[in-house]
C-alpha cells in the first residue's frame, strides 16, 4: 500500500500523520488529547516511511539532523588541530616536509604529517568530511522541505474539527450575528496583512508562510560556501604559493604555465630611527632592537614570448617595473603578489683561491655559487678544483660525519679535490667558512677562503582565487536565509462554524505573543471570544 485515502477523499502518501488537505489525525496513535506536532505539517518524510534498501538506510543516515552536527564538529575539530603547527606551504623550503616536521617536533611532528594535518585542506579525509556535511544539508532539506511545501499548498480552508481542536490556541464561542461577526474579523484580519481565503462560509487567514523557507534557503548558502571550499581544490581556481627570490634573480611565477616571469631588482628595508620617531616608537624599539617601518622589492614583470623548446631559455618582454609593499600587491590578470617576508644577507657566493701552503702563491681564484655551484673549476695551465660534496648547511652528526640540515646556504661547506701539474692525483680538502680540515694528512695545497658575497631575500605570496564570489554569493544567500527566518514568521488563523458555534483557531511558527495579540484585535467588537492558549492551561494545571 503506497498511499492513505481520508475520509474527505484526498489521497495522501504513506507515513502521513495528518491528511494534507483537511489536517485529520490519520495514524491511532496520534488520536489522543495531546496538543498536534506541527513542525511539518504532520506530512510524509522520506527518512521516517522507507528503510528497507541500502539507498533508504544512506537517505536516513544523512537526513539526521544529529548527524549533520557531528559531522560539523568533527570537522571544526580537525580545523582546529590543523592550526596547532604551521601547514606545509608556509614551511621553510630547507627539507622535505615529512622530515621537517619529525625534526621539528619529534614525534608528534610525525604523526601530525602521517594523519595529513600538514596539508589539511586537501587531504582526502578532509575533503570527504566537506562533502559529508554537503550531501547532508542536501538530504535533510529535501527530506523535510519537499513535503511541508506539498501540505503547505494542499491545506482546505475548512480543516478537520479534530484538528483545530487540537491546535495551541482554540476557542469555541457563540455569536449574535456570525456572518456580520466573520466581515468585520475579516477586515480587520486584511488590514493586518493577512490572505483570506474562504470555502463554505469559512475563513483561513495566512501571512508570513515564505518565512518557512528561511532554514532551508540557509541550507542553500551553505551548500554554495562549500561547493565554493571545494572548487579550490580544482587546479587553476585557487593558488596560494610562496615565491622566494633573492635580488638580481629571475624566476617563473608559480601556477602561471611558465608564462609570467618576475625579477628581483632589488629589495628595501626602513626601520624607525630611535630619535626622529622617539615619541610613537621608542618604547618599541628598546625592546625589540630594530622595528621595520617599510619593506618592499622593486620588481619586474616579464611574460614570456611565444612558444620556446624544451631547454631553451625563454624569451621575455616586459610588462612593468612595480614596488611590492605590505597591502600593496602587483596584480596582472587574476593574480596578486604579496609582500609577506624577507631575509637579509643571506650567503650567495664563496670566494677561494688554490694556493701553496708553504709559499702562500695562489694559483688562481674561483668564485661559487652557493645556489649552483658548478661541478668542475679550471683554473688555468693544469689547475683545476673539483666540487666532490656540498653542505649548505654543514653540521656533524652524532658520528661525526658532514651532514646539512637543510638547502639553505646558511653555514656552506665543500670538499674540494684539487688537481695540479706536480698532483695529478689530486688531494682532498674539507672547506667551511674560515675553516680548512685534511682527512688524508697534510697538503701541500689549500683552498684558501677568500670572501663571502650576500644577498637579501624576498618572499612574496602568489595568490589567485576565483572563488570569492561564490563564496559572497553563499554568505548573501545565507544572510537572506537567516533575515527571512528571523524577522517574518509564518501565521495562520482558522475561523469555522460548527454546529451553530464559532471556532477559532491559530498557529505560527513562532512568536505566540504576536499571534494571540492579533487574533484578539481581529475579534474586538465581534462578539467572538477570545481563544485561550491550551499550552498555557496544561502548564497551569499541573503547576
Amino acid at each position: 500500500m503506497k498511499e492513505v485515502k481520508c475520509d474527505c477523499g484526498h489521497v495522501n502518501p504513506i507515513g502521513t500523520i495528518l491528511c494534507e488537505s483537511c489536517g485529520k489525525v490519520l495514524e491511532e496513535k496520534e488520536k489522543d488529547k495531546k496538543l498536534l506536532d506541527m513542525r511539518y505539517e504532520g506530512s510524509a518524510r522520506r527518512s521516517q516511511t522507507y528503510n528497507k534498501t541500502i539507498i533508504d538506510k544512506i537517505w536516513n543516515f544523512f537526513s539526521s539532523v544529529k548527524v549533520g552536527v557531528w559531522l560539523i564538529v568533527i570537522t571544526l575539530i580537525a580545523s582546529a588541530i590543523g592550526t596547532i603547527l604551521p601547514q606545509e606551504m608556509y614551511i621553510p623550503p630547507i627539507m622535505p616536509a615529512e622530515e621537517y616536521y619529525e625534526d621539528q617536533y619529534g614525534w608528534i611532528g610525525k604523526l601530525y604529517y602521517d594523519l595529513g594535518f600538514h596539508n589539511l585542506y586537501s587531504s582526502w579525509w578532509y575533503l570527504i568530511l566537506i562533502a559529508s556535511i554537503g550531501i547532508s544539508l542536501v538530504i535533510c532539506s529535501l527530506d523535510r522541505v519537499v513535503p511541508l511545501y506539498r501540505a503547505l499548498k494542499k491545506q482546505r480552508v475548512s480543516r478537520h474539527e479534530s484538528y483545530l481542536k487540537r491546535q495551541r490556541v482554540f476557542g469555541a464561542s457563540q455569536a449574535e450575528d456570525t456572518d456580520q461577526a466573520f466581515a468585520m474579523a475579516k477586515e480587520k484580519l486584511k488590514s493586518k496583512k493577512y490572505s483570506i481565503r474562504e470555502e463554505d462560509g469559512n475563513i483561513l487567514a495566512e501571512k508570513g508562510r515564505f518565512s518557512r523557507w528561511g532554514p532551508y534557503v540557509n541550507h542553500v548558502g551553505l551548500i554554495i560556501f562549500l561547493i565554493g571550499g571545494m572548487l579550490r581544490f580544482v587546479p587553476g581556481m585557487y593558488v596560494d604559493k610562496i615565491l622566494w627570490i633573492r635580488e638580481g634573480e629571475t624566476k617563473v611565477i608559480p601556477e602561471t604555465n611558465g608564462e609570467y616571469y618576475l625579477k628581483n631588482d632589488g629589495f628595501i628595508l626602513e626601520m624607525y630611527d630611535k630619535e626622529k620617531d622617539k615619541e610613537v616608537f621608542e618604547e618599541a624599539i628598546d625592546k625589540a632592537g630594530m622595528v621595520a617601518k617599510n619593506y618592499q622589492s622593486n620588481v619586474t614583470l616579464y611574460k614570456k614570448k611565444g612558444d620556446t623548446v624544451a631547454g631553451e631559455e625563454a624569451e621575455l618582454e616586459k610588462v612593468k617595473d612595480y614596488e611590492i609593499k605590505v597591502n600593496k600587491p602587483l596584480r596582472f590578470e587574476r593574480f596578486a603578489l604579496y609582500q609577506v617576508d624577507y631575509k637579509l644577507n643571506e650567503l650567495n657566493k664563496m670566494s677561494f683561491a688554490l694556493t701553496n701552503k708553504k709559499t702562500g702563491e695562489e694559483y688562481g681564484d674561483l668564485t661559487v655559487d652557493l645556489n649552483d655551484p658548478q661541478d668542475v673549476y679550471d683554473l688555468g695551465n693544469g689547475y683545476k678544483a673539483e666540487v666532490v660534496s656540498y653542505f649548505p648547511d654543514f653540521e656533524f652528526d652524532e658520528n661525526g660525519e658532514p651532514i646539512t640540515k637543510s638547502r639553505v646556504p646558511n653555514n656552506p661547506a665543500f670538499v674540494f679535490k684539487m688537481f695540479t701539474p706536480d698532483k695529478p692525483d689530486g688531494e682532498i680538502s674539507f672547506v667551511a667558512i674560515r675553516q680548512t680540515i685534511e682527512p688524508f694528512g697534510d697538503n701541500e695545497y689549500k683552498m684558501a677562503f677568500k670572501g663571502i658575497d650576500t644577498k637579501n631575500v624576498s618572499a612574496l605570496t602568489v595568490r589567485k582565487d576565483l572563488t570569492l564570489w561564490i563564496f559572497a554569493l553563499g554568505g548573501v544567500i545565507f544572510m537572506v536565509g537567516v533575515a527571512q527566518g528571523s524577522y517574518w514568521n509564518h501565521r495562520r488563523i482558522w475561523l469555522r462554524r460548527v454546529n451553530g458555534e464559532v471556532w477559532v483557531a491559530g498557529h505560527t511558527n513562532k512568536n505566540w505573543h504576536g499571534l494571540k495579540r492579533e487574533i484578539e484585535a481581529a475579534l474586538d467588537g465581534t462578539g467572538i471570544k477570545v481563544p485561550e492558549d491550551q499550552l498555557q492551561n496544561q502548564s497551569e494545571k499541573k503547576g
